[in-house]
């Protein structure tokens, strides 16, 4: 077969992984070519590719990013996309695609086969862990281990001048990244898009700690974090030119808050794309190259129209339909039964 692959959203550890693994089994199992399509989908409208085999491969399982390149977008954003697509499946006599990325890139490849007919597969990629469907995505373990170390060394700077830290981390919409990395790095508060917080009751915990003598603590902030209704300025709607609010910045505004109500010296650390880049973990290497190997698999039991996602330790095909216009919640009986334990 001849089998298309290309990369969506916005880039993390385990992708070159992912590749690799439908690389290798493509080609030495299935005999399949492989090809790979430059920046998303604008490189499947454009055909801008380059060939993927086992020797160009050698030495991607540790490298982070994506050497496909990768962009955010949509062949629906373009007056002819959908053509343009077409066109290529045909032109380069394409037996199918797989598509790795996140909720919007699934979502393209699920209305795609749906509008279409065309043969594509999906990998759920994303380190916020947000993805419906699947039990765990890779990145998200990279990303959380990332964040945790930034954790501690931030308790030694916090305890050597008395600060609050307020660490922003990545999770627009789900606090995955956010809920782990606290937990693990013994934050003392830990603020998520999935429960609006109120400053008041943040400040409280951390006066509470003041008056047992601990003078430093760090407040934990997935980028996506709001504050309740009436109890502190939320940030200005931005967007970007897909539409999506620009977000970052809470970190800052909660420890201006803090520092006003408290009169703590206090300081934020926005980690940024940090999370985002450099190697994968071991768990996240695993799973990417368990995915590859599904995903090349289910190209060959023609499941198209599904992604291959984890359950219960099984790597499975599901339909992309379930994943579509939804976002997976931090469990909330995490956060609420053993992650708040430790607050204060």
């Amino acid at each position: 077969m001849r089998v298309g692959i290309l990369t969506g959203g916005g880039d993390c550890p385990g992708l070159n992984a992912v590749i690799r693994a439908i690389v290798r089994k493509g080609e030495l199992v299935y005999n399949d070519e492989l090809i790979g399509f430059l920046d998303a989908w604008d490189g499947v409208r454009e055909r801008r590719t380059m060939k993927l085999d086992v020797s160009s491969l050698r030495g991607m399982l540790p490298r982070g990013g994506t050497l496909l390149g990768t962009r955010r977008g949509s062949p629906y954003d373009h007056e002819h996309g959908l053509e343009e697509v077409q066109a290529t499946f045909r032109d380069m006599a394409l037996d199918a695609l797989i598509v790795i990325g996140g909720n919007g890139s699934l979502s393209v490849a699920c209305n795609l086969h749906r509008d279409l007919g065309l043969p594509i597969v999906g990998v759920p990629k994303t380190i916020d862990n947000d993805v419906v469907g699947t039990d765990v995505t890779f990145g998200f373990n990279t990303a959380v281990q990332i964040a945790t170390d930034a954790i501690d060394r931030l308790h030694t700077t916090a305890e050597s001048h008395d600060r609050v830290m307020v660490v922003e981390v990545m999770g627009r919409h789900s606090g995955w990244i956010a809920t782990h990395a606290g937990i693990a790095g013994g934050a003392t508060a830990i603020l998520i898009p999935e429960q609006p917080f109120d400053i008041d009751e943040v400040c409280a915990l951390l006066r509470g700690r003041h008056e047992r003598g601990r003078y430093a603590s760090i407040v934990v902030v997935a980028e996506g974090a709001e504050p309740k209704d009436g109890t502190m300025a939320g940030r200005d709607k931005v967007y970007d030119q897909f539409g999506h609010v620009r977000l970052g910045g809470m970190a800052e505004t909660i420890a201006h808050a803090i520092e006003e109500r408290t009169g703590f010296e206090t300081r934020m650390v926005l980690l940024g794309h940090i999370q985002r880049g450099g190697t994968p973990t071991a768990f996240d290497r695993v799973l990417s190259t368990r995915y590859g190997v599904a995903a090349i698999d289910a190209v060959h039991m023609e499941a198209w129209g599904q992604m291959v996602a984890l359950r219960a330790g099984e790597v499975l095909p599901i339909p992309l339909s379930e994943t579509v216009g939804k976002t997976r919640p931090v469990d909330m009986h995490l956060y609420h039964e053993v992650a708040e334990v430790f607050f204060g």
